[in-house]
């Protein structure tokens, strides 16, 4: 392939100056009905106010899926992808019960119903993971442990207090995932905004031969 930056072009101004190759940090997501969602947020604010942490309470409960940082010149090409998996992947239920963590930063809600997410991310990575792909240093990440995050970057004191509450508290929910949602926010900058939703419609989709490439 070649080089377009090899004649002492500088990238960072390029980045600037080009709204293509502007670099956006993206999130794709599901995400729990309103009523679900605002007992989460509750948690979350209740956690902030007692263990003093800015992460907990902020934005809305997701189960993320990939994570990953690209060119925005890259996203059309991105959502086609993430088009045809949804139309092709059927709505499905997703269980929510108590808490888990991953030590000693994060606290979050446990997934039960895993198997159809971790399917859905598998579908996902095997369609769209070279394109999401920036550099080597800068690979998508796909979230194969679904959860929503009830509090995260948390100090070691704070997360050794609060999982000693939730580890033995008690939640439960269920909700549809009928779409799942891909944010974007500029690297390294504030909260995440949405840019589109992809419906499940469990139909079959027609493949082009350089979809197969691209």
């Amino acid at each position: 392939m070649r080089n377009f930056f090899s004649g002492g072009m500088n990238m960072d101004i390029l980045t600037n100056t080009a709204p293509g190759y502007r670099v956006y940090e993206y999130l794709l997501a599901l995400a729990p009905h309103e009523e679900l969602g605002q007992r989460i947020t509750a948690i979350r604010q209740a956690f902030a106010e007692k263990y003093k942490t800015e992460e907990a309470g902020r934005g809305r409960p997701w189960v993320p899926l990939v994570r990953f940082t690209q060119y925005a010149l890259m996203e059309e090409r991105i959502v086609h992808r993430l088009q045809s998996v949804a139309t092709a992947f059927p709505p499905f239920k997703v269980e929510l019960k108590d808490y888990g963590s991953f030590p000693s930063h994060t606290i979050y809600i446990a997934v039960t119903s895993k198997l159809p997410v971790q399917q859905l991310v598998k579908t996902i990575r095997s369609h769209t993971q070279r394109l999401m792909k920036m550099s080597e240093e800068q690979k998508p990440h796909f979230i194969m442990e679904p959860h929503i995050n009830i509090a995260r970057k948390l100090k070691p004191a704070q997360y050794e207090k609060g999982w000693l509450e939730y580890s033995h508290r008690h939640f439960t929910g269920r909700f549809i995932a009928e779409s799942m949602f891909l944010l974007r926010r500029p690297e390294g900058e504030g909260k995440f905004q949405s840019v589109l939703q992809f419906s499940f419609q469990d139909q079959p989709v027609v493949i082009r031969q350089g979809d197969l490439f691209g």
